[in-house]
C-alpha cells in the first residue's frame, strides 16, 4: 500500500520513492534497449515516407508525359523505388514483430502467441521553470521552498518511462496519471497551458509527435496503461486456469483503457491514438480475451470424452473467436489503419481467424462422430449449432439424432473444412517472414492439422462411395462475453505533490484571489464578531457590523489561510475554532484570501462573491472538506474533447 503521509510531513518523498522502484527510469542506461529500436523504427518510417513521395511524383510524371523515352526512364525508376519500399517495409515488420516474439507466455504449455503492444516512448522533461513561475507569480509563494516537490514530480515522470511489466508498473503509471490530474486542476487555467512541449513517439510507427497541451501527456500515459496491460496478458501462462483468468482480465482492462481514450480524445497528433487505431486496438484486445476464454474451456480435461452437446458448444465458442478476429482483420485492412498497422499483426489476426474457424469444424466433427448422442430433451439445440440453408437445416438436425451413418458423413465434411482451414492458416503463416520465426505458432498450427488428418483417416473408408456432404458454417455463440473494464484509478491512493499550496477548491490557476493581512483581531465582549463555516480552508460566513472582525477589515467570504503565523489552509472548522477559543487578551493574527470574480462585465466594477455562491460552488464541485491524503482531482482530458451530447465525456475517473 502506498504511504499517505503529507508531502511536508515525516513521510515526505516516501510515496514517490516506492513507486519509482517499480520502474527503472532513474537509470539513464535503462533507456537504451527500448530507445534504439524506437529510433530505428522512426528512421525507417521516415525513409518509407520519402520513398512514397518519390513514387507519387514518378507516377504523376508517367501519366502526364507522352514521351516514350521519359516514360521508360520513369518506369525503371519506379521499379527501383518499389524495391526500396519493399525492403524498408520488411525491416519495419521485423522491428514491429519483435514484440510478438519477445513476449512469449511463461510456462511449458503450447499456446498460440498473443499480440502485445509496445509502450510509447518520450523525451525528458524539465518541470522546474514553468512551475516555479506559477508558484511565485500566481500563488505568491516562495518557489525555492517547493524544489523538493518539483524534483519528486520529475523523478516520478522519469520512472514511468520504463515501468516494470507487473502490477507495480501499472500502479506507477496510474500514480503519475493522477498527479497529472492534480497538475491540470491546480496549474492550468483555461484555455492556457504550462508552456511545456510534451514529446512522445508513436507506438506503431515510431514517428515523434509533440504538443503543449497537458492532456496530450495524460492521454499518452493512459495509452501506456493499456499497452502495459497487453504485455502482462501476453506473458501469462495460459496452460493453467489461473494464468488464463489473469490473461482474460489483462486484455479486458487493456480494451477498457483504449475505449476510455477513444471516447475522450479526438484529433490526436499521433496515429496510434487516433479514433480508428483505438477502435482497432479495442477490438483486438476483446478478441484476444475471447480466445483466452475459449482456451480456458479446454483446460479441465481436454482428452476426456465429452457428450455431443458439450462439443457443439466448444464449436460455437471457437466460431465466436474466429468471428471476432475476422472483424479485427477487416478493420486492420481498411484505411487509415492499414497504412501504419504492422503487417505481422494483420497476418497473425488472419491466421487466427482461419485457425479458430477450423477448430470450430473440428469440434463439430467430434460431436457428430465420437460423442454419445444427445438426450432427447436436448435435440432442439443441435440444429442451432449450424447455419445451413433454411430448407435443409431442420431436416439435417433431425437426421443427426437418428442415423449414425449420416452423422459420420457430415462429420467427415466438417473435418474436411477443418483441414482446409488449417492448411490455409499454415499458408498465411508462411507468407509473413516475421511470423515464420515464431516457432511456437507453427508448432500449434502443425499439431492441430495432424490431429485433424488423423481423425479424418479414422473415418475414411475404402468402400465409402457416398459423396461427402457439404458442411454448414458454425453459429458463433459464447457463454462468456468479455467485459470492457475501464482503469480504476481510485484503487491507487496518491497524495497531491503540491498540496502545501492549499485545497484545489481555492488555490488553483483557474481562480484569482487577493491576499490580505496579517491583521490583528482582538476579542470583544461578544467574541470576535464573526461566524465561521466549512473546512480546508475555513470560510468567514458572516461578519457582525461594528465588531472586532469588521474593524480589522475582515469581510464575508474571506478564507482564513494563516492563524498566528501557522498555515491553516488544510485545517478543519473545529481546529480553527479551538485555536480561537484559546486566544487571550492579546488577540489573534489572521491572514485571509478573498476570491475575485473570474470575469467582470464592463461597467459593473469590483464586487466580492456572495457567500451563497461560494458555498454552492464548493458543494457542486465536491470541494467541501477533502482529506489531504485522499484528495482526488477532477479527472478531465481537457485536450480536444468531443462535444457534449447530453452527457459529460471528459471524465477520466470511472467507477471501478
Amino acid at each position: 500500500m502506498i504511504p499517505k503521509e503529507r508531502p511536508d510531513g515525516p513521510g515526505a518523498g516516501e510515496e514517490s520513492a516506492r513507486l519509482q522502484e517499480a520502474g527503472s527510469g532513474s537509470d539513464p542506461l535503462a533507456q537504451t534497449p527500448r530507445g534504439r529500436p524506437q529510433s530505428r523504427r522512426a528512421r525507417v518510417h521516415q525513409q518509407i515516407t520519402k520513398e512514397l513521395r518519390m513514387r507519387t511524383g514518378a507516377e504523376n510524371l508517367y501519366r502526364a508525359t507522352s514521351n516514350a523515352w521519359v516514360r521508360e526512364t520513369v518506369a525503371l525508376e519506379l521499379s527501383y523505388v518499389n524495391s526500396s519500399l519493399q525492403l524498408l517495409k520488411e525491416e519495419l515488420e521485423e522491428l514491429n514483430s519483435s514484440s510478438v516474439e519477445a513476449d512469449r507466455p511463461e510456462g511449458e504449455g503450447i499456446t498460440v502467441p498473443m499480440i502485445p503492444l509496445g509502450l510509447k516512448e518520450t523525451k525528458e522533461l524539465d518541470w522546474s521553470t514553468p512551475l516555479k513561475e506559477l508558484i511565485s507569480g500566481h500563488f505568491g509563494e516562495d518557489s525555492a521552498s517547493y524544489e523538493a516537490e518539483i524534483k519528486e514530480l520529475g523523478d516520478l515522470r522519469q520512472a514511468i518511462r520504463t515501468p516494470s511489466r507487473s502490477e507495480a508498473g501499472l500502479e506507477l503509471l496510474m500514480a503519475y496519471y493522477t498527479q497529472l490530474c492534480f497538475l491540470d486542476a491546480r496549474f492550468v487555467a483555461p484555455p492556457g497551458n504550462l508552456g511545456l512541449l510534451f514529446h512522445w513517439y508513436d507506438s506503431l510507427t515510431g514517428v515523434p509527435a509533440q504538443q503543449r497541451a497537458l492532456a496530450f501527456e495524460k492521454g499518452s500515459v493512459l495509452f501506456n496503461i493499456g499497452a502495459l496491460h497487453t504485455q502482462i496478458g501476453a506473458r501469462q501462462d495460459r496452460s493453467c486456469p489461473e494464468g488464463t483468468r489473469r490473461a482474460v482480465e489483462a486484455f479486458q482492462k487493456a480494451a477498457g483503457a483504449f475505449s476510455l481514450l477513444r471516447e475522450n480524445f479526438s484529433r490526436a497528433p499521433s496515429p496510434d491514438m487516433s479514433p480508428a487505431s483505438l477502435s482497432m486496438l479495442e477490438g483486438l484486445m476483446t478478441a484476444q480475451a475471447q480466445e483466452c476464454i475459449f482456451e480456458g474451456l479446454l483446460l479441465p480435461s481436454p482428452e476426456a470424452p465429452q457428450d455431443c452437446l458439450a462439443q457443439l458448444r466448444l464449436a460455437q465458442e471457437a466460431a465466436q473467436v474466429a468471428a471476432e478476429y475476422r472483424q479485427v482483420h477487416r478493420t486492420m485492412t481498411q484505411p487509415p489503419v492499414r497504412d501504419y498497422v504492422p503487417f505481422p499483426w494483420t497476418t497473425l489476426v488472419h491466421v487466427k481467424a482461419e485457425y479458430f474457424c477450423a477448430l470450430a469444424h473440428y469440434h463439430a466433427a467430434v460431436a457428430l462422430c465420437d460423442s454419445p448422442p444427445a438426450a432427447e430433451e436436448d435435440s432442439p439445440v443441435l440444429p442451432q449449432a449450424f447455419l445451413g440453408p433454411p430448407a435443409t437445416s431442420e431436416p439435417r438436425g433431425a437426421v443427426l439424432l437418428q442415423e449414425q451413418e449420416e452423422r459420420r458423413n457430415l462429420g467427415k465434411a466438417h473435418l474436411k473444412r477443418s483441414i482446409l482451414g488449417q492448411e490455409e492458416a499454415l499458408r498465411l503463416h508462411a507468407v509473413c517472414r516475421a511470423l515464420r520465426r515464431v516457432d511456437l505458432l507453427q508448432a500449434v498450427l502443425a499439431q492441430t492439422l495432424q490431429r485433424s488428418l488423423a481423425k479424418y483417416s479414422e473415418l475414411d473408408r475404402e468402400d465409402d462411395f457416398l459423396e461427402t456432404a457439404e458442411a454448414p458454417d458454425i453459429q458463433p455463440k459464447t457463454q462468456q462475453k468479455p467485459e470492457i473494464r475501464a482503469p480504476s484509478f481510485s484503487r491507487v491512493k496518491v497524495t497531491d505533490i503540491f498540496q502545501r499550496l492549499g485545497p484545489l477548491s481555492v488555490f488553483s490557476a483557474k481562480n484569482h484571489w487577493r491576499l490580505a493581512g496579517p491583521v490583528r483581531v482582538t476579542r470583544g465582549e461578544a467574541g470576535f464578531g464573526l461566524t465561521l463555516r466549512g473546512d480546508a480552508p475555513v470560510l468567514v460566513a458572516a461578519v457582525i457590523p461594528g465588531g472586532p472582525a469588521a474593524a480589522a477589515g475582515l469581510q464575508e467570504g474571506d478564507y482564513i489561510v494563516s492563524l498566528n503565523g501557522q498555515p491553516c489552509k488544510w485545517w478543519r472548522h473545529a481546529e480553527v475554532v479551538a485555536q480561537l477559543k484559546g486566544v487571550g487578551n492579546e488577540g489573534v493574527s489572521l491572514q485571509v484570501v478573498t476570491l475575485l470574480p473570474r470575469a467582470e462585465p464592463p461597467g459593473t466594477g469590483h464586487h466580492r462573491p456572495a457567500l451563497g455562491g461560494l458555498l454552492r460552488i464548493q458543494k457542486e464541485c465536491g470541494w467541501g472538506t477533502p482529506a489531504p491524503a485522499r484528495a482526488s482531482p477532477r479527472r478531465f482530458l481537457g485536450w480536444s474533447r468531443k462535444a457534449k451530447r447530453g452527457k459529460t465525456t471528459g471524465r477520466l475517473s470511472p467507477q471501478p
